[in-house]
């Protein structure tokens, strides 16, 4: 598999940046913040916590727990990994096969088609950028094959912040249903939409062959505690994800499950700050890009904490973000990226997020280095 490039281009700028502004989390919390909010029992649990080997498919009561986000699953509907990367990675290498084939939606989070590309053949359905990203049924009918053996889709979309009709998601369900199709649901943003109607169902929820994939890294806004999870109805296939892990992480850490835990039980706060912390963090953006109109084209995303807004100003986005974080310690996410190996994709975007708290002191930074610079950077 080639490189991942979002962590390639992290490993140099993540921690040396000093205004991180395309976190692709919500804001986290200390640990005493997060223990705060647990009930007496639950910090007895951890203060007493046994720090040894863990279930493979994730502790019961932490599966039970999570079983209760989604209509009529119980915790054998449930299989835990070490943070959501080794959900994908698990469940492509075991549901496709050479003879296989896969249709993804691009753009993407790269591990969507670089893993599954590293099995089988894979088709990429592009959301249409010039129509407010929208997905395309009728293209998504067109790439399956006779072996194809399953969709991969995420929504609310990384980078886009795009969600489609509820229309067309259940056009979706019903195309997966008449094919036999898995479809392979990253949710990981789901909740943090700006316009509640518009959210979606849970693919666990509504198909048999639905596997829905979440984490606490994104919505929650806990990267740290590495715990991610796979819901379905197809416990034999959740089975052979077990298994697989058994090459992986085998386990995952006990405090991170004892912490996840107690975060899902205070879901409902921790959701509305996030949200809250967002729609905030947008305003600002509003403000910051009206200011700009002839170097960015900007849209509110409609779910999720990042926005991908386009450049148009002179020389093109790589230079653009390189110039920015060397000379301001601005960190954004050029559109190369997001490049993908099934089709072209947009060359003169940028991911920045609005998830995290401080986003003024960058935005105040970003501001400094367009006005040092308007003269060179306007086309």
């Amino acid at each position: 598999m080639r490189d991942f490039e979002l962590e390639v281009y992290f490993s140099t700028w993540e921690f040396a940046a000093r205004h991180h502004m395309t976190a692709s989390d919500a804001e986290s919390m200390t640990l005493s913040e997060l223990l705060e909010m647990a009930s007496p029992d639950d910090v007895t649990a951890f203060d007493n916590l046994w720090l040894g080997y863990t279930e493979t498919r994730g502790a019961a009561d932490l599966r039970d727990t999570i079983a209760t986000t989604y209509d009529g699953l119980d915790a054998e509907c449930i299989q835990c990994f070490a943070g959501a990367e080794e959900g994908v990675y698990a469940a492509m290498k075991v549901l496709l096969g050479p003879d296989d084939h896969a249709v993804v939606i691009v753009p993407n989070y790269q591990a969507a088609e670089t893993i599954p590309l590293s099995v089988c053949d894979v088709t990429g359905v592009p959301l249409c950028e010039h129509d407010n990203w929208r997905l395309d049924l009728d293209a998504v009918r067109t790439a399956i094959r006779p072996n194809t053996k399953l969709i991969s889709i995420n929504f609310p979309n990384n980078p886009t912040g795009a969600i489609p009709s509820r229309d067309v998601f259940d056009g979706l369900v019903a195309l997966c249903r008449e094919n036999d199709l898995y479809l392979f649901s990253d949710e990981v943003y789901r909740l943090l939409e700006l316009d509640e109607r518009k959210r979606l169902p849970q693919a666990a929820d509504v198909y048999e062959k639905g596997l829905s994939l979440n984490v606490m890294s994104k919505a929650y806004g806990l990267p740290g505690l590495r715990i991610g999870w796979i819901a379905g109805r197809d416990t034999e296939a959740l089975a052979r994800f077990n298994r697989y892990k058994h090459y992986l992480s085998i386990c995952n850490p006990a405090p991170s499950e004892r912490l996840a835990l107690i975060a899902l039980k205070a879901r409902d706060r921790i959701l509305r700050r996030n949200r809250e912390l967002v729609r905030s963090n947008l305003a600002a953006l509003d403000v910051f890009f009206a200011d700009y109109p002839g170097l960015f084209e900007w849209a509110h995303p409609n779910g999720g904490c990042v926005a991908y807004p386009r450049f148009v100003g002179r020389g093109g986005v790589e230079p653009f973000c390189k110039r920015l974080v060397e000379e301001a310690g601005v960190l954004l996410l050029p559109a190369s990226i997001y490049k993908s190996e099934l089709m072209q994709t947009p060359a003169d975007r940028f991911r920045i997020g609005c998830g995290r708290r401080n986003l003024e002191q960058g935005l105040a930074a970003f501001r400094r280095f367009l006005d040092r610079n308007h003269n060179d950077l306007a086309p």
